[in-house]
């Protein structure tokens, strides 16, 4: 029986390349490699998904939110009671636009960060004269809370109280006068605040259901005060 030459194995001449050498990419290296390889795409979308919420944070900070009233409630459990926080938050623009929102939780911070993600889903655009005042005088109701708001010449600023100042401040008003008249709940305050600015018509919104022109609106308007302030 021949006997195999010294140094070679039957084995051995199997494996080209010496031993764990055949494996392409060096055995595991090559494997995390490839792997790596694969894991790129996903880095680059983690990147875009964290410049998206850069974006977002960017477009959050072109609005202004104010705290208007939190309180404290208590649920009645067995064993106890549980506690949480519930906030009424005012969100605008400083444009003309505003929204508030309600939110509960076990911490006040959750509690704030619920309201205002709910002020900015329900955000309604309001019409300002010359970007400073209403148009008109209004009233509004909701529930027991009722409201008086006036507009007023440049240079009065912001007369009103409690929640409604912070719905002025938000919205961008420069010069109103306002009271209410009715509850002083927080919550039926600012609701017929809304109610309130809502119901406003501005001159552009007058002439299109006229069928008339915006100078002839305000031309009227006008003359109309010039004739007030002669009879007083």
């Amino acid at each position: 029986m021949a006997r195999t030459p010294t140094g070679t194995s039957d084995r051995g001449g199997e494996r080209p390349g010496g031993g764990r050498g055949e494996r392409p990419g060096g055995g595991r290296g090559g494997e995390r490699q490839g792997r790596g390889g694969e894991r790129g795409p996903r880095r680059d979308r983690e990147g875009g998904r964290e410049g998206g919420r850069g974006g977002r944070e960017e477009r959050d900070d072109e609005f202004v939110d104010k705290l208007v009233h939190i309180n404290r409630v208590a649920k009645v459990v067995k064993g106890g009671r549980r506690f949480a926080f519930a906030a009424l938050v005012v969100v605008g623009d400083a444009k003309g636009k505003v929204g508030y929102g309600s939110g509960k939780a076990r911490e006040v911070p959750e509690a704030i960060r619920k309201a205002t993600d709910a002020a900015k889903r329900n955000m309604v655009r309001i019409p300002l004269r010359e970007g400073r005042t209403l148009h008109h005088d209004l009233y509004g109701r909701f529930g027991a809370g009722k409201v008086v708001l006036r507009s007023a010449p440049a240079g009065t600023g912001i007369i009103a109280g409690g929640p409604m100042r912070a719905v002025f401040e938000t919205m961008g008003i420069q010069d109103i006068v306002a009271k209410s008249v009715g509850s002083n709940n927080p919550h039926n305050m600012v609701k017929a605040t809304f109610a309130a600015l809502q119901s406003m018509a501005s001159p552009r919104s007058v002439a299109t259901k006229r069928g008339k022109k915006v100078a002839d609106i305000i031309g009227r308007r006008e003359e109309g005060g010039k004739e007030a302030a002669k009879e007083a």
